[in-house]
């Protein structure tokens, strides 16, 4: 049988869509099943003739030119690439000459990657250096899916790790820690809802590669962040059977998945990483796009040098329509072919730069997601910034979006940690002030954008960074482990560790630190927005200092399911709360809190007497109230918040009625306390004290 076939087929094939697809009208079904023929599309602007190297299930490598070029696509059909088959692009040799050997399966002492990826390729096969594309057959029964379309008001997010969330969990079968499969096991299912949790945001799920430095140190990209193929999904996180089957079966176990989380009410958002890729700086591999058309893909300065927005050695040119369109094309296939359900988009300012690499909230990737219909419905999260020059900008996305609001977690943490170490030195925390901005839900930062206080994501913390406990144990940073002389990482971490850095068996500080971490966790589920809680940190999990575990596959980032007394207590805290605020807001009008104005939100001193400019700008004003609701609502909430480290006798305030000012009860529902269980259900009128202990929140309703 020859290895080449260089007869190609010209006549109905198209430069559009990209990839492979089924082909026009021309031959019958029968035809087209018997010869396995596709359309093929390849955007290869760096190559004057590309060829297409493949190989079916259990036939020999073949390879085939593209004869038709249109606007730098190069397409054509072929026949033979049945499902399974697996390919790549090259330069094709000039018209006339002898076609270049096809790479053998095993490989020689050479580094290079003998194929180019296929940018909208449906898989990804990897043996050892040869990464090649797959044609995969997308088919799956999806029964009665629907997707939960929980609304931004009542949604609680909770960001996690596909592998990380169950490799270590006993009630799993081992088989499925790890996977996709894990992540759906009718156990995580169970402490997902019994949580309270409507939405998972998953690390990437993209196939990812491993960076250079971390191959030297034996290490890899946990985190995923390196994305080397946008349609293709990353098949390690699939169980052994379903990788052994082929990547159809990896598909069925990633949709299977989302399948079941949406029958418990549970969405599923995918962080994505469309800013760079995995070929690194313009030293880095040749894996598809710089092979492809690296001047197009890639941003350069006026002198053809990459321009670097991202800190991964390139950046993806959305000022190019052709990259916009791969973004967009490849957000549609995964809410088309796989049901999720939104996407948080990793360093989102280097998508919104135009082509004097300034950030433009108008900018053509952003109209046209709001003018797409199946983009426009889905949930849409930014990381509203890179490391370029006006690189922050938070508050500044169009309707529609959504930010995570870094002003949020920098701002709680001050308050709860950091401005507490300095008190108890001596010293003077900041204003009660920044903290009820953000419990407000930050309006002024999104008032710009036309955007009302939903549009903030908030969050404590994240997979970048301390976890919740860590937040509470360390002082600074300890990334030791990850091979960088402890120079990676955030330092301003805005942290305390309460006396002692990291583990301690003093009952004082281990209080002293559960205390902060129910004060940090309440402040997250109370405050107006949408909260976002990190896998673990209603366990309690620790990272030992980490606070950039991105290379740490192992335990040291996997959640820890011991489930000790300290992680189940720290759990019904948790469920208590995401509980809390659901019943809060069932009783709440649905343009609540969106559109809450100065009667929803009254803020009193401890006097129980309205808030002045004088007592928001004095530092020494650690204590405030908010009266929280819809004045025609039957329930309102009170949230009593006493920063001091001092207790505090709190007036609790009278409630202007139809009839006007008037005494209410106020029933207290939690406390941030030790005196939690005895207390809870306590019966207080308006005008009369409460105490509330120091370093305290209160939560009543009315």
């Amino acid at each position: 049988m020859p290895i080449f076939d260089t007869a190609a087929a010209v006549d109905a094939s198209r430069p559009r869509p990209l990839g492979l697809s089924t082909p026009q009208p021309g031959l019958s079904d029968a035809e087209k099943t018997q010869n396995h023929e596709v359309n093929v599309a390849v955007f290869a602007p760096d190559l004057e003739r590309v060829e297409i190297v493949f190989q079916a299930p259990g036939e020999p490598w073949r390879a085939q030119t593209l004869p038709n070029t249109e606007n730098d696509v190069h397409f054509g059909l072929v026949g033979g690439m049945a499902p399974g088959t697996r390919y790549g692009f090259r330069a094709a040799p000039a018209e006339g000459g002898l076609p270049l050997p096809v790479p053998a399966l095993d490989l020689d002492d050479d580094d290079r990657q003998p194929l180019l990826l296929d940018p909208y390729g449906r898989a990804v096969d990897q043996r050892g250096e040869l990464l090649t594309s797959v044609h995969v057959d997308t088919g799956f029964d999806w029964g009665e899916d629907q997707p939960p379309r929980t609304p931004m008001r009542t949604s609680v997010i909770y960001e996690a790790h596909v592998r990380g969330q169950t490799m270590l969990h006993p009630d799993i079968p081992e088989h499925l820690r790890g996977t996709y499969a894990g992540m759906a096991h009718p156990v995580m299912i169970q402490h997902l809802t019994e949580l309270g949790i409507t939405a998972v945001q998953l690390l990437p799920i993209h196939f990812h590669m491993d960076e250079s430095h971390l191959q030297d140190l034996g290490m890899t990209n946990y985190w995923g962040y390196n994305t080397a193929a946008f349609f293709a999904p990353h098949a390690d996180y699939a169980t052994e059977a379903a990788r052994n089957a082929g990547p159809h079966a990896v598909q069925d176990e990633l949709k299977g998945m989302i399948k079941l989380l949406h029958a418990a009410g549970i969405e599923v958002i995918l962080d994505v990483v469309y800013n760079h890729t995995a070929e690194a700086g313009p030293d880095g591999p040749a894996l598809s796009f710089r092979g492809l058309g690296e001047k197009r893909y890639y941003r350069h300065d006026a002198h053809g040098r990459y321009l670097d927005t991202t800190g991964c050695g390139n950046t993806l040119d959305f000022s190019d329509p052709v990259v916009v369109d791969l973004a967009l094309d490849s957000l549609r296939y995964w809410v088309n072919d796989f049901h999720v359900d939104g996407f948080r988009f990793d360093l989102a300012v280097t998508l919104c730069r135009d082509a004097g690499n300034t950030f433009d909230p108008q900018h053509p990737f952003l109209q046209a997601i709001a003018e797409d219909p199946v983009l426009s419905d889905v949930k849409l999260i930014s990381e509203p910034w890179d490391v370029g020059y006006g690189g922050w900008q938070t508050g500044r996305f169009p309707q529609g979006w959504s930010d995570w609001n870094d002003h949020f977690r920098d701002g709680v943490r001050s308050f709860w940690l950091s401005d507490r170490a300095a008190i108890e030195a001596g010293g003077q925390g900041g204003s009660v002030a920044s903290l009820a901005e953000l419990m407000a839900g930050s309006a002024n930062l999104f008032a710009s954008s036309g955007r009302t206080r939903l549009a903030s994501v908030n969050f404590i913390t994240a997979h970048d960074g301390f976890t919740l406990k860590d937040l509470v144990s360390y002082d600074r940073k300890h990334n030791e482990a990850n091979g960088e002389q402890n120079r990676d990482g955030h330092g301003d971490n805005r942290s305390y560790n309460h006396g002692v850095e990291g583990r301690s068996e003093n009952e004082a500080i281990v209080a002293a630190r559960a205390l902060s971490i129910r004060n940090l966790m309440a402040t997250l589920l109370i405050s107006i927005g949408v909260p976002m809680i990190t896998a673990g940190d209603e366990l309690g999990r620790t990272q030992q200092g980490n606070n950039n575990a991105y290379c740490q596959d192992n335990p040291t980032a996997w959640l820890d399911w011991s489930r000790t007394q300290e992680a189940n207590a720290m759990f019904r805290t948790t469920r208590e709360l995401v509980r809390l605020r659901r019943w809060f807001l069932r009783h709440q009008p649905e343009s609540f809190p969106g559109q809450a104005d100065n009667s929803s939100l009254q803020w009193f001193d401890d006097k129980g007497k309205r808030m002045t400019p004088a007592r928001w700008n004095d530092p020494g004003v650690r204590a405030v109230q908010l009266l929280m609701g819809h004045e025609d609502s039957e329930i309102r909430g009170l949230i009593v918040v006493n920063g001091s480290n001092q207790d505090v006798k709190m007036v609790l305030p009278e409630i202007l009625s139809e009839t006007g000012i008037g005494k209410r009860m106020f029933e207290l529902r939690f406390t941030t306390s030790v005196l939690h269980d005895r207390r809870k259900g306590a019966l207080v009128a308006s005008g009369e004290r409460d105490i509330l202990q120091a370093n305290t929140i209160n939560i009543y309703r009315t």
